[in-house]
């Protein structure tokens, strides 16, 4: 969700992977987040808020108004809207007779503001202004802001992040008893993201989420000690489950996923599993006929693994990221290729061993790639860009991270892409000036990355004024961004994002 950017409040600050920390509380529940679906638009800045004066002047500056402060951390009870324990230090979102909300009678200002104050026209519109964790706190005000804020549309594209001690209550006699999620259900929410959760965990939120059987898209866990009984409980209990994330997760098996994985997922995400191997690869290949998208990290899969892709996921796949898949060798490169011909979207991130010669195996045969990742792949040349400038005319995203090997020539064939949208060159060490001048011409780019470059100037950057369709300019750790070059581009790049 984006913000115009025309007020002076900054929202909580936005790391780069698109999450959104809520600092841990003192009342036990821990922390709680809200990340969003797709990561946005990498390297962003905490930028100001957009958020609007609220209302009339008269209510904004009323010390009275019950209204927390946006910057205040928030429990998991005032996120997911139920009653806080004994001692919490915000109002709950809970709709017992209990709540301390005041109703809009209540509210300070003359009539007419208050009328202003709850019309659900205005806050229809007013609330579309501000982030996921401002919009949690105002739904504390009353409840009339609260049933307006509840509503499905404000919350699409968030995925809250549980984590395990967030999910249960302590009660007096010390027992355990696991949290409401009915404030989530509300929301609508179709997506979570478990941290730290066992089998038994999976199985109380089941049975506690209102929508977990059929209403559920999507299932991210992380660091978890899920087994191969739990994965499979999980997703023979969560029907609606499309899209399928384990991260960090350690104790399930490649059998496990033979005995769980349905052919209804779409998409997967497998990462620092450590017994996902080449096996892993065959049961998703054979249970997954309908896979689109598919994001592996794993250190043990090697190019046997990329043969075993069937044509029917050659049909339906158009994402693959292999992440820091370090035995994958030009070998594999061609089994992928063969297998999975109607791919736009390829990340070989770290796969070290992959060649030119494997680049020319995906310039030629791959014609429909938008998105290609060649970051931290070493042994990348000049060459390789010669070729995907000369066979990849769609190619949109280009991350050429850490390729250490890349020099002026390079870039001289990459100026001749006419649809090229966004340039990642960060650390590529042998960039120097003249290389920068290649890219001149460039009028389609509108994100550039020359973070760690040392070789660059301030008379050679100063030179990126030119390209006065940029949108997004990261210049991190470069040494010839002075201040005088950043004042330089605000004036001469007033609608470009520089990161400093």
């Amino acid at each position: 969700m984006s913000n115009p950017r025309n007020g002076d409040t900054k929202p909580p600050c936005l790391p780069r992977n698109g999450l959104v920390k809520i600092p841990t509380q003192p009342n036990g529940l821990g922390s709680a987040s809200i990340t969003k679906g797709t990561p946005a638009v990498k390297n962003r800045l905490c930028q100001p808020s957009s958020v609007p004066a609220i209302l009339s002047p008269a209510l904004a500056h009323r010390s009275d108004l019950p209204i927390p402060s946006l910057a205040s951390p928030l429990s998991l009870a005032t996120l997911a809207g139920v009653s806080s324990p004994p001692g919490a230090s915000l109002v709950g979102l809970n709709t017992s007779e209990g709540s301390e909300q005041p109703s809009p009678e209540r509210l300070p200002g003359s009539p007419s503001e208050r009328q202003l104050a709850v019309d659900e026209k205005i806050l229809n519109r007013l609330f579309w202004y501000f982030s996921a964790c401002e919009k949690c706190v105002l739904a504390q005000v009353c409840k009339a802001w609260r049933r307006v804020l509840y509503q499905p549309k404000f919350w699409v594209g968030l995925t809250p992040v549980l984590h395990t001690k967030e999910l249960y209550n302590v009660l007096p006699g010390g027992e355990k008893e696991f949290v409401s999620l009915q404030g989530f259900a509300v929301r609508g929410f179709d997506g979570f993201c478990l941290v730290g959760v066992s089998d038994l965990d999976i199985c109380e939120f089941i049975d506690n989420y209102p929508l977990s059987k059929k209403g559920v898209k999507s299932m991210s866990l992380k660091r978890s000690t899920i087994t191969d009984a739990g994965l499979e409980v999980m997703l023979e209990q969560m029907q609606g489950v499309v899209r399928l994330e384990l991260s960090g997760c350690n104790d399930f098996t490649e059998a496990g996923l033979w005995s769980s994985l349905n052919a209804r997922i779409t998409a997967l995400s497998v990462s620092d599993c450590i017994n996902v191997a080449d096996d892993a690869i065959a049961a998703i290949s054979q249970l997954l006929p309908n896979l689109t998208e598919l994001n592996l990290q794993a250190y043990h899969v090697t190019d046997t693994a990329l043969a075993y892709f069937t044509a029917k996921q050659g049909y339906t796949t158009h994402t693959l990221r292999l992440n820091s898949c370090w035995e994958i060798t030009n070998h594999g490169v061609v089994n992928m290729v063969h297998s999975l011909p109607n791919l736009s979207v390829l990340s070989l991130s770290g796969c070290s061993k992959v060649t030119d010669d494997g680049v020319e195996l995906v310039a030629e045969n791959l014609r429909k790639l938008r998105s290609l990742d060649l970051s931290w792949c070493p042994r990348i040349t000049d060459m390789a860009l010669e070729y995907i400038a000369c066979d990849l005319h769609k190619l949109e995203e280009l991350v050429l991270d850490r390729c250490v090997r890349i020099t002026d020539t390079g870039l001289s064939y990459l100026s001749t892409m006419s649809s090229l949208r966004s340039l990642y060159l960060r650390w590529c060490c042998q960039v120097q000036d003249f290389g920068l001048k290649h890219l001149l011409s460039m009028g389609s780019l509108r994100l550039l990355s020359l973070a760690g470059c040392p070789l660059l100037t301030t008379t050679g950057l100063s030179g990126l004024v030119q390209l006065q369709e940029l949108e997004e300019l990261e210049l991190t750790n470069c040494p010839g961004a002075t201040p005088e070059l950043f004042k330089y581009f605000s004036q001469h790049l007033p609608c470009c994002m520089v990161i400093e």
